[in-house]
């Protein structure tokens, strides 16, 4: 068995009395920490709309912060989509997405943003995502926290 010099020794010493100090530092700001808008492609009363509130009511239950819905309709849901878009992306707002999302991205041929789904179509679980310019948007993989009190 091969001893430490006094020099590693040191070193490792140094690192672990560091070390406890350094988790509370790097810890990931809770989320979310202000309330949230879900946006709504269609008008208030659809199916849409109701599985919207669902979720936001569930959601603000388990996160303890108002999910707000907004109803966006029109332009078949690109106004909505766009709003999200131009929203500053911080996780703060959400676009509740469905087939018409993916129809219009091939329908329009000028759209200040890209619609892709980040899985294969074959899989249950869709988590799209939207691209503008140089940023991009997107949904967390499923099983993160914020799909998982969504998950029962």
């Amino acid at each position: 068995m091969k001893l430490l010099r006094r020099r590693q020794f040191l070193h490792l010493a140094g690192g672990a009395a560091a070390l406890p100090a350094m988790s509370r530092i790097a810890q990931a700001q809770t989320y979310p920490t202000r309330p949230v808008r879900i946006i709504v492609p269609f008008a208030p009363g659809g199916a849409t709309d109701i599985i919207a509130r669902l979720i936001g009511q569930r959601l603000s239950e388990r996160l303890g912060q108002p999910f707000v819905i907004e109803n966006r309709p029109g332009a078949g849901t690109n106004i909505a989509t766009e709003a999200v878009v131009r929203a500053t992306a911080d996780g703060y707002t959400l676009l509740l997405v469905n087939t018409a999302n993916a129809i219009n991205a091939t329908l329009y041929d000028k759209l200040n943003f890209n619609f892709h789904p980040r899985h294969r179509a074959r899989r249950q679980h869709h988590a799209p995502a939207l691209r503008h310019r140089d940023k991009s948007i997107s949904s967390g993989q499923v099983g993160s926290r914020v799909h998982r009190p969504c998950q029962g």
